[in-house]
């Protein structure tokens, strides 16, 4: 495929700023690109006219600009999770047979944004759009274990831990200690706790800040699914977490 020289050089330019590179002088940049100078002052400049390099007034070293972040911003929000997740959601549900859900955190409420019916698990409870319960379901205990602190407090403030079957958990204290472990081993389970018959796992997307966007799940019934193929699709739902976080920007 044909390439323009001057805009592959200007990319070439931009890809050397990095962590350990953050600011360069042109005489850096030269020696790291095969540029001369007179070339290389040229697109700087035109970069720098666009808002894309930048030039410390200081120093005179050049460093990206504030283009580059108001560019990454524009893809990210443009990022649709529902649609980034789908094809996972169903070749899991596919390898396994079991139910998979997408759920995000919205006002402080649970919400089902995606569901993948199982044939060997038809599970009844939940649908695309319809708040979950955050103390009694994988899914919910995922989505608050991962906030940071203020967050928590604020999600739970006034939250009411109504007992739906006999395993829910029913009070802050147990719940806090709940998702202090889930924090910790990085996923959650619901061993019927919020329906009788159901148990699931559910694990963290993360965005490229790092911070919990979303949670996928895997709804079993007991009946059907032992304690190791329970495991064994646990084991898939964190592998695959972690491919749908890279997607998004996340690095672990």
């Amino acid at each position: 495929m044909p390439t323009i020289q001057s805009v592959d050089r200007a990319l070439q330019i931009l890809d050397l700023f990095d962590d350990q590179n953050k600011e360069m002088k042109i005489t850096d940049i030269s020696a790291r690109t095969g540029l001369n100078k007179s070339t290389l002052h040229a697109l700087l400049k035109t970069l720098q006219g666009r808002g894309y390099i930048d030039q410390n007034e200081d120093n005179g070293r050049y460093r990206l600009g504030m283009k580059l972040v108001e560019r990454g911003n524009f893809v990210i929000s443009s990022i649709d999770i529902r649609m980034i997740c789908n094809r996972f959601l169903v070749e899991l549900s596919a390898k396994t047979g079991q139910t998979t859900h997408l759920g995000i955190l919205d006002a402080g409420h649970g919400v089902y944004i995606d569901k993948v019916e199982g044939q060997a698990a038809i599970i009844t409870y939940s649908r695309i759009g319809r708040q979950l319960p955050l103390h009694c379901t994988a899914m919910g205990k995922v989505l608050v274990a991962f906030q940071d602190d203020q967050a928590k407090k604020r999600i739970l403030q006034d939250y009411s831990y109504e007992a739906i079957t006999a395993r829910t958990i029913t009070s802050e204290e147990a719940f806090l200690r709940e998702i202090a472990t889930v924090r910790e081993q990085g996923y959650a389970v619901d061993d019927q706790e919020h329906v009788k018959g159901v148990r699931c796992a559910a694990v963290p997307i993360f965005d490229h800040k790092g911070k919990i966007t979303a949670a996928i799940s895997l709804s079993t019934l007991t009946a059907i699914v032992n304690n190791r193929d329970f495991e064994r699709y646990r084991g898939l739902l964190n592998s695959i977490s972690g491919e749908i976080s890279a997607q998004i920007g996340h690095r672990s």
